[in-house]
């Protein structure tokens, strides 16, 4: 396995490129996005084993939608079957790694937790109640999304390797982490410009998100595909 190092600017480009790769199949890509989307509510719905089943299942899906993108740019037809693919290979893997992404999303609200983060107790809060409690303390809500956006950075290549080399759950993160703080410029970019696609599709009435969603899924594939496989290709 060999680690390559590309410029700042092509985590910008990942998105051209994944958008490339969109327009060809609009449809199929909105409709895997869309039963993605619909299985992981229908699973929050049920309390406490559907909540943990859905954070389980989500690197399966994200392997689903790289081999999607791998076949799409082989010459293949994708389909909506193409959305449980992930479910064919290496599952226990993949569904190791959603069990860790949960552990690690559970200690992050922990510290938000200890840095002062405004609890429910025993009673319920509305809305306006909470946003109250919470003034003077956004900054904790900061933390928790700058947390949060390092452990998904840092994990964002371990479905497609789990998908594609069949490695280990902690081989994976291991080669993640690796290769996202080798990339940490890229990486930087992408989010960055990913950010602000999801700002921009939210006005008016998030219509947007019709595109970006499909986009952000594409690109967990396109940036695996240079950073571990260009150099072979």
């Amino acid at each position: 396995m060999k680690v390559a190092e590309v410029p700042a600017s092509r985590g910008a480009t990942w998105l051209v490129e994944s958008f490339s790769l969109f327009r060809r199949a609009p449809a199929v890509w909105i409709g895997l996005c869309a039963g993605w989307i619909v299985i992981t509510l229908g699973l929050m719905i049920v309390p406490i084993v559907g909540v943990v089943a859905s954070n389980f299942l989500q690197p399966v899906f994200f392997a689903s939608f790289a081999v999607a993108a791998y076949k799409q740019r082989a010459g293949e037809r994708i389909s909506m079957n193409d959305l449980f693919s992930g479910f064919r290979h290496h599952v226990r893997e993949l569904v190791n790694l959603g069990a860790l992404l949960l552990l690690a999303q559970l200690a992050i609200l922990v510290i938000m937790a200890m840095l002062g983060l405004p609890t429910a107790g025993d009673h319920e809060l509305t809305i306006q109640e909470y946003v109250e409690l919470l003034r003077g303390k956004e900054w904790v809500i900061a933390v928790g999304f700058l947390l949060t956006a390092i452990v998904k950075g840092a994990l964002w290549f371990a479905p497609p390797l789990i998908a594609f080399q069949g490695m280990s759950t902690m081989q994976s993160v291991r080669w993640s982490v690796y290769a996202s703080i080798s990339n940490i410029g890229a990486m930087l970019v992408y989010g960055t410009v990913m950010l602000g696609l999801f700002f921009v599709a939210v006005i008016p009435w998030a219509m947007g998100l019709i595109v970006v969603i499909p986009l952000a899924a594409i690109s967990t594939y396109v940036g695996y595909r240079e950073v571990f496989e260009a150099q072979q290709g």
